[in-house]
């Protein structure tokens, strides 16, 4: 799935993240801001990846901040983002 346009999904409230995704030439970037970076930054950057993987995007610059947020309201912040940004709506 190619992004076509910059998008976001979530919000900077406790407990939940932020995500803006948008086109990028070559591969994936992914920046992680995260208040619990230290602990938990290998997880969150993975469950992103399989996010992706999951719906074929191959080439995207994502950004995510972080305020503690579940795994499932990570990879739900993932995809809503992508849907957003992929330019077929």
């Amino acid at each position: 799935m190619e992004i076509a346009r910059p998008a976001s999904a979530g919000t900077m409230e406790s407990s939940d993240a932020y995500v803006e995704i948008e086109p990028r030439e070559d591969g994936l970037e992914i920046q992680l801001e995260s208040v619990v970076l230290d602990q938990f930054g290998d997880a969150i950057e993975q469950a992103v990846r399989e996010v992706l993987e999951a719906m074929g995007v191959e080439r995207a610059l994502v950004r995510v901040a972080d305020r503690g947020a579940l795994d499932c309201v990570i990879r739900a912040r993932v995809e809503a983002a992508v849907l957003r940004g992929r330019g077929d709506g």
